[in-house]
């Protein structure tokens, strides 16, 4: 799978609908999650969506409403609303089964797409999520998922493809369908609930982080220019290594005894010093799928850790990892509370690692699959390592500012020679750590 944005995804011309489903609020009260409360209280935005396209052989548009109706029926998450009142709600929703509406397409499919989201997938709204498909003639129709963020995470995305295309072949051939239900993401919350508080050298480390940056979460090191409001977005997508050169940088992490993860972020340490003279700190997403009742949920399963490297020692920086780790095992509210929430400021810096490979769920290898964000604009700096069959990939979001094009250009360049040059020259012997 690939990462890409909506204002780059390129889609077939053809017939385009959306799958409504209503969704009708009860009175039953759910929890609400640390990140879902600081997502949905922005309020309704376009832009606050994620989603996934694929390719859908053979499926006709009945065959996949009702597929997508029995994919609802197996979510709960898919079933609940948010509401405003005071702060954010949350309750449990029943959904009836959807309709096909059908949408002009005047620009690129694409460009309806984008509409389409922006509209209808809302924090607030009854049912804040479509099924897209767009059918070329004489090829195989494409579907686009596309949810607010509150809902789903890119995992739960791959699921949401996965069990739609299960769906779709019981519909076809009349057999039943193999989905049955699974826990919602608000049972999630409620376990978090009612974890106990983390151990002092938890918060402890959290006190250390924040310090080392003036009270708030990481920023990127080098210059991003005015940020006093934010700016549109630029979007790059680099292929840094093809599937030999994963292998060969694969290798040259056995050698370390670590993942391919502390080689890299070893890289990004070095890089860090010597373009910032600073060590490498980052805002680090960890999933919180722990248990395996997880695995097949829908639901905003990522927290928000940080990742501190002063050493580029891929070895030090896979001790870094487990304290990163260890930092996102722990509920973020009992944390932050105190604070008034997480002290986000202009030029926050963020870092993901996603193996594609390593995921358990995933969409056929022939369906052109991949993971969509939405056109927003920002104040941060927000770096993708995505691993797949083909290879080695880095997406990055920033400011469209002089300042950031140029800061945010030196230091990707830099890493993408600096991981080359890990994958080229695999270490033979390693000095011993001090």
């Amino acid at each position: 799978m690939r990462l890409t944005n909506v204002a780059q995804l390129s889609l077939p011309p053809g017939r385009l609908h959306s799958y409504v489903v209503p969704v009708r609020r009860t009175d039953r009260r759910l929890p609400v999650s640390f990140d879902q409360e600081r997502h949905v209280g922005q309020g309704d935005r376009p832009g606050s969506w994620m989603a996934i396209s694929f390719r859908m052989p053979r499926a006709t548009r009945d065959e996949l409403g009702a597929a997508w109706d029995a994919v609802v029926a197996r979510h709960a998450t898919l079933r609940t609303v948010f509401a405003d009142e005071g702060g954010v709600r949350l309750y449990e929703g029943e959904a009836e089964a959807g309709s096909w509406r059908p949408h002009p397409v005047s620009g690129t499919t694409a460009a309806a797409v984008r509409e389409i989201f922006d509209a209808e997938c809302r924090p607030y709204a009854p049912g804040s999520y479509r099924l897209c498909v767009v059918e070329p003639d004489g090829e195989a129709p494409v579907v686009v998922i596309g949810a607010d963020h509150s809902h789903v995470d890119m995992w739960s995305l791959v699921v949401l493809g996965r069990d739609l295309g299960l769906a779709v072949e019981s519909v076809r051939t009349g057999a039943p369908i193999p989905l049955e239900p699974v826990d919602g993401f608000a049972a999630h919350t409620a376990a978090l609930e009612r974890m106990p508080p983390a151990p002092a050298e938890v918060s402890e480390r959290w006190e250390h982080l924040l310090a080392a940056e003036g009270g708030a979460m990481p920023r990127f090191p080098l210059p991003l220019g005015d940020l006093s409001v934010p700016h549109p977005e630029v979007v790059e997508v680099h292929d840094v290594l093809d599937a030999d050169g994963v292998v060969r940088l694969t290798r040259a992490a056995d050698l370390l005894r670590v993942r391919v993860t502390a080689l890299a972020l070893g890289v990004l340490t070095e890089v860090s010093l010597r373009l910032a003279g600073t060590p490498l700190r980052a805002v680090f997403p960890v999933h919180s799928r722990n248990d395996p009742r997880w695995l097949h949920a829908v639901g905003w399963f990522i927290t928000n850790a940080v990742i501190e490297c002063t050493d580029p020692d891929p070895r030090a920086c896979a001790a870094d990892v487990k304290h990163a780790l260890q930092l996102g095992s722990f509920p973020l509210a009992p944390i932050f509370g105190p604070r008034g929430g997480m002290p986000a400021t202009p030029g926050m810096f963020a870092i993901s690692w996603l193996d594609t490979r390593r995921l358990p769920v995933s969409v056929p290898a022939d369906a052109d699959a991949h993971w969509v964000s939405a056109v927003i604009r920002t104040d941060g700096v927000m770096i993708w390592f995505v691993v797949n069959d083909t290879g080695l990939h880095l997406r990055c979001r920033y400011p469209d500012t002089p300042q950031a094009r140029d800061s945010v250009g030196r230091w990707l360049e830099a890493v993408e020679e600096g991981v080359r040059k890990a994958a080229d020259d695999p270490v033979v012997s390693a000095p011993p750590l001090a």
